[in-house]
């Protein structure tokens, strides 16, 4: 791979900081209620849901150009759970993809699919961890 761009971020562990290179992200890290924490800070799962929803909604923008559909009316949530194992902890995903009318039926699911073949998160997940297509 010729990489066009390196995003740089240090973290001490999930009860700690996050922080990357530039400065735009500074943020206190905590366990979610649900692990047993407090919940005043954000955790690795809602920033992987968080780049994960991004990074296929832009990569849906590519593949709908390709196709010659609309995607303004797009919306892209990514839900990133963790859990237990037979190797101690792993993730799973659901990505919820919501289209206009215009999009339904057959062109909305070869686009769904077409952009989870093309975008990085989900090349990057694929064979490691779930990720559910859910169109709505």
């Amino acid at each position: 791979m010729n990489a066009l761009y390196t995003a740089v971020a240090t973290a001490n562990g999930r009860e700690g900081r996050a922080v990357s290179s530039d400065g735009q992200i500074d943020l206190a890290l905590a366990m979610p209620p649900a692990l047993g924490g407090d919940g005043r800070g954000t955790n690795p799962e809602q920033l992987f849901a968080a780049g994960y929803a991004a990074c296929f909604a832009s990569a849906m923008g590519a593949v709908a150009r390709e196709m010659k559909v609309d995607t303004k009316d797009v919306s892209v949530t990514a839900e990133v759970s963790i859990g237990k194992d037979d190797a101690g902890f792993g993730l799973a995903v659901v990505m919820r993809v919501e289209l206009p009318d215009s999009l339904a039926g057959e062109t909305g699911q070869r686009l769904v699919e077409a952009t989870h073949a093309y975008c990085p998160y989900s090349k990057a997940t694929r064979g490691n961890i779930e990720v559910e297509l859910v169109i709505e």
